[in-house]
Parts: C-alpha cells; structure tokens; sequence
C-alpha cells in the first residue's frame, strides 16, 4: 500500500458570491460545540455533568493582496443597513496536484463584520495585504 501523506494547505481556491476569488489565506474553518454544565442540588457528586450544548460559529477571516481600483471589500461593508444584510455563500476548495478539489467547506450565508488594512512599513519588502472577517450561518464540510 502505498504511504499517503497530508494534503498541504497552500493550494486552494475560494468562489465568492458564485465569482472565484483569490486569497492567500483563509483562516476559521473551526467547528465546535458548547458545553452546558449542570448539577442537581440533591447529587452526591460534587462536580457538575457536562453536555453537548448549542454550535459555536468562529468567524472566517480571508486576506489577500491589494489590487490598485479593488474596492470589493469596502463596497460590501457598506451595504450592511440594520435588518439588511448582502449575505454570500462561499465555497472554499483544498486542491490536490491536478488542482482537483479533495476536502470542500461551503460556508453559508456570510456577512462581513470586519475589515483590516494593510501594515505599512516604510522598510518592508512585502505585499499590501488585506483582510476581511465574515460572521455566518454555518459551514458545511464535504470530502470530494
């Protein structure tokens, strides 16, 4: 049998709102569930059991370069309105070498809640990065 290794995590592509997008870093994709603790006055233990509680969404934080005249992220901060929200689905793919899709996250309903400019450096050597973190509705993971 031959020995299998880990996927590396810098091959992926993002499709944003139905358009692809190219990011170099996507960070989030985390699932967990609360824990509800309860104890009953009358228990002889003196620690209380613990529960499976309610799902706990970590916010997606996706960055990449700044291109000249791209405003998108703005442009979407701005339409937030109370009770009125541009709400997009995402599709983010880890590829395999035949840029094959292998482990595919479909994240609901996302929202930008927080936008992050690039740091400025007068002496550095890299590229204008930004970012834009995004609350949603829920991430769906599927092994292609």
């Amino acid at each position: 049998m031959p020995e299998q290794y880990p996927l590396p995590a810098f091959h992926f592509t993002v499709e944003w709102g139905g358009e692809r997008a190219g990011f170099t870093e996507i960070s989030g994709l985390n699932q967990e569930l609360q824990v509800i603790e309860y104890r009953e006055g009358s228990s002889p233990e003196y620690a209380a059991i613990k529960m499976p509680g309610m799902p706990k969404l970590s916010d997606i934080t996706c960055k990449r370069g700044i291109v000249a005249s791209d405003n998108e992220f703005f442009d979407w901060l701005s339409t937030v309105r109370m009770n009125k929200i541009d709400r997009r689905d995402l599709v983010i793919s880890l590829l395999d070498e035949e840029h094959q899709p292998v482990m595919v996250w479909k994240v609901q309903s996302a929202f930008p809640i927080k936008i992050e400019g690039p740091a400025l450096k007068s002496t550095g050597n890299e590229a204008a990065i930004e970012g834009i973190t995004l609350a949603h509705a829920g991430v769906q993971v599927q092994n292609d």
